[in-house]
């Protein structure tokens, strides 16, 4: 993967939180040596530079545990990256940070520590890092997956890849490893990201098995594996040999399937080693590369203004994409290869799964026209489920 300078010009687009979130309590920091407090308020900048300029401390905040085996793990494994990449600069870390004003409080206190660049991490992240940047507009803020307009600090960017591209591809592993034609998609809620998720696999199924059906489920959690475990066994119950998840943590579901003897599809991580006999295909996160990027524009000074100033996503069309395919399964066929091959040329190529004419839930009324193809802003503000999905999005 490698970044490129040239991007599509950024768009900004505000979308509130719609999470509340239910994470484990408590604020943990790590490497903080200094403490300079910050007495930037909400107005103008104090410096005189570009928010993060010059950095020498940066913060990151996660809803999860680092070793959860998904979302939050690879966050870690990011930050180990821009630690081996920046070794002068001071990182601070915090996990199981929930999506409310906790949020807030573990962000400001990285500002009072020193921080002058921010990641909050988590969709339900968002609100409080509006507020950080209005309340410090020498810092710079990053936000992974949302979306700003032009209402939101000047200080604050977002930054994603379009996750619905390697989801489409593991679609077409599990539409044609499925004999009873139904497919399992635990989720924790319904924000855009994860129906355009869910969407995008039963698209991908469609392709090579177009009477597919994927029954979504919600957990209203990011990561309960009580709950996991239910929503797994109530899917195999329906008749669902093929399981798959948009979860933080992805263990307990990828065991589950593995003991019942049915598929299995990751997500956010490459979990094959705990499915030797149904792993089927994944998506994971990398953001190896994206991170330290980010960082060295910012503190370069070259921050506003930038593609990370915005709404910035990385996919297969520009080869930046910090979500990729996870390996394929010994079971997946060499005929399954050649699809899921050549789909990803396609997606290479521009091309987009939510291409029209693709009918809603009734299947009869269009939710995207003949001759229209959603943009990755677009498939951010998704609120639909595609005709083969079940379930609603109340969860």
């Amino acid at each position: 993967m490698t970044l490129s300078s040239a991007r599509r010009t950024p768009t900004r687009r505000h979308v509130t939180s719609l999470l509340a979130g239910a994470a484990i309590a408590g604020l943990a920091l790590s490497a903080c040596t200094s403490a300079t407090e910050s007495d930037a308020g909400a107005g103008e900048s104090s410096s005189g530079a570009a928010p993060g300029e010059g950095a020498t401390t940066v913060g990151f905040i996660a809803v999860g545990p680092q070793d959860d085996f998904g979302y939050n793990q690879a966050v870690h494994d990011g930050i180990r990256a821009v630690a081996e990449t920046h070794p002068d600069l001071e990182i601070l870390e915090a996990y199981n940070i929930p999506e409310n004003d906790q949020a807030v409080e573990a962000l400001q206190t990285m500002v009072d520590q020193g921080a002058t660049v921010l990641f909050a991490t988590s969709f339900g992240h968002l609100d409080a890092a509006q507020q950080v940047a209005e309340a410090n507009p020498d810092v710079a803020v990053l936000h992974q997956g949302g979306l700003i307009d032009d209402t939101s600090p000047e200080n604050l960017g977002t930054y994603y890849g379009t996750v619905y591209e390697p989801v489409y591809l593991a679609g077409i592993a599990a539409g044609a490893a499925t004999e009873t034609g139904v497919l399992g998609f635990v989720y924790g809620y319904p924000v855009p990201q994860v129906v355009a998720n869910i969407n995008a696999f039963t698209l991908g199924a469609q392709s090579v098995n177009p009477d597919v059906e994927t029954i979504a489920v919600s957990t209203t959690s990011w990561c309960d594996p009580a709950t996991q475990a239910d929503r797994a066994a109530s899917l195999i119950s329906q008749g669902a040999d093929v399981l798959t998840q948009h979860q933080d943590c992805t263990k307990t579901i990828i065991e589950a399937a593995e003991a019942a003897g049915v598929y299995s599809v990751g997500f956010h991580a490459d979990a094959s080693e705990l499915a030797p006999q149904g792993w089927l295909a994944g998506s994971e996160w990398d953001w190896t590369e994206l991170y330290p990027s980010i960082i060295d524009t910012v503190v370069d000074g070259d921050f506003i203004g930038s593609e990370y100033d915005a709404n910035y996503r990385g996919g297969a069309a520009n080869g930046n994409s910090p979500f990729v395919p996870s390996t394929l399964g010994a079971s997946v066929t060499p005929e399954t290869k050649a699809l899921i091959d050549a789909a990803q040329t396609e997606l290479e190529s521009g091309w987009t799964p939510f291409t029209g004419p693709i009918m809603g839930q009734d299947g009869a009324t269009p939710v995207i026209p003949e001759g229209t193809a959603l943009t990755s802003d677009d498939a951010d503000q998704m609120d639909y489920f595609v005709a083969g999905v079940t379930g609603n999005l109340a969860g």
